[in-house]
């Protein structure tokens, strides 16, 4: 009988990105539906940066940098049409006002937060790190 059944020599260790992602993403659906930027940006950087890891650990990437962009251009994008939608006049003024009193407008900043941080992160590191994980 075999002492660790369903493990092989080939998977020795449990991949923590899972529980990550299944974090992540009820946190930054709390965070963007009541308005909570901090939530909001939190949970959205958990998740992407857990779906990096993953699909890097997963070995059809080899470094997550690139993907932390592209999902970070993904939220900036969402993110931006979500707050621009509800804008009426095209001055900072109207923004500024919109963001005061328009939810949605504060939800789809937070969002495009989270992702401008996700493409500075995945930008610099690209540069930085020197070895493959």
């Amino acid at each position: 009988m075999d002492e660790q059944p369903g493990l092989s020599e080939q998977y020795r260790r449990a991949s923590p990105w899972p529980l990550f992602i299944a974090l992540g993403l009820p946190i930054a659906e709390i965070g963007v539906l009541f308005g909570l930027v901090p939530l909001a940006v939190g949970g959205l950087l958990l998740f992407v940066g857990s779906v990096a890891g993953i699909v890097q650990e997963s070995g059809y990437v080899e470094r997550p940098w690139n993907l932390l962009v592209g999902l970070g251009g993904v939220l900036v994008v969402l993110g931006g049409a979500l707050a621009l939608s509800q804008l009426t006049g095209g001055s900072l003024d109207g923004f500024v006002s919109a963001l005061g009193s328009n939810g949605l407008v504060v939800r789809g900043v937070s969002i495009v937060i989270a992702g401008a941080i996700a493409l500075g992160v995945g930008g610099v590191a690209r540069f930085v790190e020197t070895e493959p994980i």
